[in-house]
Formats: C-alpha cells, sequence, structure tokens
C-alpha cells in the first residue's frame, strides 16, 4: 500500500502558539495542498495524524475540529486531492494517553486499521514529538521547516539520519521524482 503519514498545524497549515481553534484560523502553508493532491494523483494514501490538546483545554470543541478538517479537505478537494482519515488525539500532557505523540498509540491504531505495517511509511512532522512517534511506530521520520521545524532542527540530537526538507512541498517534489525520503 501506497501511504504517507501527515501531521497537521505546521505541515498542511500554519500553527499558532494558541491553536488553531475555528475555521477562520486554518490557512494552508503555500503549497501543501497541491502537495497532497500530487501525492494522491500518484497514488498515494493520505493519513493526518495530528495532537489536538485545544480540545481538552476548552479552547475548542470536537465540532470545532470537525469544522477545520471539512474545510481542509474542501479546499483539497477542489485541486483534486484527498486525505482519507483524520487520527487525533484530544488529550492534553495531563492525560498521559498512549495516543498523544510522542507515544505512537495514534500510528498504532492506523495499523491496526488498514492492516498494514507502518514500516518504511514516510511520516512528515514539525516536531520533535512527531518525529519520536512516527520512530516508535516504525514509520520513517521526515522533518519539514515550516512551523516549529526550525525550532526542532535545532535540538535534532540523536536524529541525525532524520531527512529534512523545506516544508511539505519541498518533501513531495523530492519524494516524487527519487522514490524515497
Amino acid at each position: 500500500m501506497k501511504l504517507v503519514i501527515l501531521d497537521r498545524d505546521g505541515v498542511i497549515n500554519y500553527d499558532s502558539e494558541n491553536y488553531i481553534k475555528s475555521v477562520d484560523e486554518w490557512q494552508p502553508i503555500p503549497g501543501s495542498l497541491e502537495a497532497i493532491a500530487r501525492l494522491n494523483q500518484a497514488g498515494y494514501r493520505i493519513v493526518v495524524v495530528t495532537n489536538q490538546s485545544g480540545i481538552a483545554r476548552g479552547l475548542f470543541t470536537l465540532d470545532d475540529l470537525h469544522k477545520i478538517h471539512n474545510k481542509l479537505l474542501r479546499q483539497l478537494a477542489e485541486i483534486g486531492g484527498s486525505i482519507e482519515a483524520f487520527f487525533f488525539c484530544p488529550h492534553d500532557d495531563k492525560g498521559n494517553c498512549r495516543c498523544r505523540k510522542p507515544h505512537p498509540g495514534l500510528f498504532q491504531e492506523l495499523a491496526n486499521r488498514l492492516s498494514i505495517p507502518l514500516n518504511n511509511v514516510p511520516s512528515i512532522g514539525d516536531s520533535l514529538r512527531d518525529l519520536q512517534a512516527s520512530i516508535a511506530a516504525g514509520a520513517r521520520p521526515i522533518l519539514v521547516l515550516t512551523g516549529k521545524g526550525k525550532q526542532t532542527r535545532q535540538n535534532l540530537e540523536g536524529f541525525d539520519d532524520v531527512p529534512i526538507y523545506n516544508d511539505l512541498a519541498n518533501f513531495v517534489d523530492h519524494f516524487l521524482q527519487t522514490g524515497s525520503s
């Protein structure tokens, strides 16, 4: 199965220290939606795995999250792209759940639902938590420098073999050209 896993905030859309709480606050990073559409056109299924602790913090509701994802899906559909599924953790750090990245719970749920191993599946993120969860699940971690990516790059000790790209579009350009990260 041809699959790519994406984090949401900082990879697909601009991130905010105050959280993305509404449809109006959700804005795609230039080129990210087109990059997803190009992956789809090349036969790749796209799944988003994202922490959304703003729900536990009372900053937005599950309904707000669905509205944000629907906006993303509508804009993506307009250019011929799609996301197969969203896996999200609504908990905050205090919950100590197994689904919140850096734990691999959401990745394991994804693997179970699709009945596939995640070995060598590209998993693109902008934070150390994204990379740690990817590694713990057996996926291939990839860092983009959008969102928290530049800050994360400064703290990559022990992650020397993680490929780094300017943004999602830059990763997709390389990936579709070479077939590897």
